[in-house]
């Protein structure tokens, strides 16, 4: 039997590839330390702290996670190229009497008839696209890094969560990529059979509803598969279930997290006087 006979279960949880150091980590200690940051960068002001903090969640990411080469070109070329171009649409909708009387507002970068585009509302535009950008570098973090079923244990293990809640919430997970799948299988055999032939909405809505009532048994067919097992392994008679991973935190955690916070507050302090 050959490796490309075997059947493989695409909804299986796999040893991950290239991990790096924050994989290491506890998924707890990953959301504790940019939590506070996060905060921190929503109520703030100014270009200086939030480009501050997505630097430095770009280099804790790039360096404590092995990312594809392509994904790093995408952070590294793709996120300032977002920021730029929020900066823009967000500074459309900034009140020219906020900023009136600044010397940036006296620097048109560009004006449509009598509205003019000056520097003064891209400067509110642009640090609002970089507090944005700061929050979901920070929260990369443990996203890139950690798996629902990672997550999910560390907090039935460590926050004391109810398994019957995480357990039931991840398997709920589950039928998003299920759904993508079996949605592919059935436009897949519609090809086969040709009945998804025509362009347009009508034949696009023709074969919307064609694919409704296979993919509604099938999620039937699955959730009666997973609740067969969840009851054959005695989901929810006891009040603990023991665990075959464990996601204890070390102190490794303890450390990361403190690292993290006083960084962050080194480069508050650093930015409050700019």
């Amino acid at each position: 039997m050959t490796a490309a006979s075997v059947a493989v279960d695409p909804f299986a949880e796999r040893p991950p590839g290239r991990r790096g150091l924050l994989a290491a980590l506890n998924p707890l200690a990953k959301l504790a330390a940019p939590v506070p940051v996060m905060l921190l960068v929503v109520f703030s002001r100014g270009i200086v702290l939030p480009l501050a903090i997505a630097v430095f969640a770009m280099v804790v990411l790039l360096a404590g996670s092995r990312l594809p080469g392509r994904v790093v070109a995408a952070l590294l070329l793709g996120i300032p190229l977002v920021a730029l171009l929020l900066g823009v649409s967000f500074g459309v909708w900034v009140d020219p009497a906020s900023v009136a009387g600044t010397d940036a507002a006296s620097v048109t970068l560009f004006s449509i008839g009598e509205w003019q585009f000056t520097l003064a509302a891209y400067l509110v535009g642009l640090a609002t696209s970089l507090r944005i950008v700061a929050i979901l570098l920070l929260s990369l973090i443990a996203g890139v890094t950690t798996t629902g079923p990672e997550l999910v244990r560390a907090m039935v293990q460590n926050l004391r969560v109810p398994y019957r809640i995480g357990y039931t919430a991840l398997a709920a997970l589950r039928f998003v990529p299920r759904f993508g799948h079996e949605l592919e299988i059935i436009r897949a055999a519609h090809r086969v059979r040709g009945t998804d032939a025509g362009r347009g909405p009508i034949a696009s809505l023709r074969r919307m509803v064609g694919t409704a009532v296979p993919l509604l048994a099938s999620a039937i067919r699955h959730a009666e598969r997973v609740a067969l097992a969840m009851d054959a392994r005695a989901f929810g008679a006891h009040p603990t279930r023991t665990e075959r991973q464990l996601s204890p935190w070390r102190a490794r955690d303890t450390a990361f997290v403190a690292a993290f916070l006083v960084a962050s507050a080194l480069i508050v302090w650093w930015a409050s006087g700019r």
